[in-house]
């Protein structure tokens, strides 16, 4: 054989016996740590030996099941009548406490109790004069707001408790809360706006004018009046007083039968510190 030949006989074995025991240790042993770093499914094998480029797997779609809607808005009252439930309120100043029920008290008006003489044959009313403390209440809608004797800041919890046990077991045991002779003396709408912006006209609005106020009569439901203080009025350190001295009395003595008074008037954008 000639040296060529035998040179190429050793090559070729060469390279055959280095192919044939080329150990695969490296491959199995980098496998772990492959699929560790990359976290992603190995695409099958395929016969092509041609390397593909790396491809960004997917993501996976997420299906967002959305329930349907088992109690709207306008149903809950009628699916939660079976049971009463109450939140009480108490205002900052702790005069008074406001307890919001899940159903009317007074069908789409209001009315005040100033004492326990006027509850008289309202059952509702009786039973939360007699509560220890309680001076005064006004029932509107399904709200109620109790005055107390003892005025400024304390613990409404215990006087709470009896009066929110005590609205209970009138509604539970279905009695009729205000008194057939109120219900038929509250006026119309008509009435109510007629005789409240004549008191507004002649009486409150000449009152406040010289501390450069005004009110307005701005909405009227049932028995139910909304006013908005404006000018001096608004922000003034004295409109609490003067809403609550002055123009409750001056609409209830021209109207008994008005009920709630609500004041619309944000008096915190006000700028007037009259009398503070």
């Amino acid at each position: 054989m000639s040296i060529i030949n035998k040179l190429r006989s050793m090559f070729s074995g060469s390279a055959d016996k280095t192919h044939e025991d080329k150990p695969e240790t490296s491959q199995v042993s980098m496998r772990p740590l492959m699929d560790e770093v990359v976290a992603v499914e190995e695409p099958p094998a395929s016969s092509n030996s041609e390397e593909k480029p790396f491809k960004e797997p997917e993501p996976i779609k997420r299906t967002v099941i959305q329930p349907p809607i088992i109690v709207s808005k306008e149903s809950a009252e009628t699916v939660q009548t079976d049971e009463v439930l109450i939140k009480a309120e108490p205002t900052l100043e702790g005069d008074q406490c406001k307890f919001m029920v899940n159903r009317d008290l007074i069908e789409g008006n209001s009315w005040y109790f100033e004492n326990f003489e006027s509850a008289e044959g309202s059952s509702l009313a009786e039973s939360l004069f007699s509560v220890d403390g309680v001076e005064s209440m006004l029932i509107q809608e399904s709200t109620l707001t109790v005055t107390r004797v003892n005025k400024g800041p304390g613990d409404w919890l215990p006087m709470a408790k009896e009066i929110g046990a005590a609205i209970r077991e009138k509604l539970e045991a279905k009695e009729s809360l205000i008194s057939k002779t109120i219900l038929d003396s509250i006026p119309s709408e008509e009435e109510v706006r007629s005789k409240i912006q004549e008191v507004i006209d002649k009486e409150v609005n000449p009152g406040v004018a010289g501390h450069g106020g005004n009110v307005q009569l701005t909405n009227i439901k049932g028995n139910t009046v909304t006013i908005l203080m404006g000018g001096g009025c608004q922000g003034c350190s004295a409109a609490d007083m003067t809403l609550k001295m002055g123009i409750h009395g001056a609409f209830r003595k021209a109207l008994p039968t008005v009920g709630a008074i609500l004041d619309e008037t944000d008096h915190k954008a006000g700028l007037n510190p009259f009398y503070s």
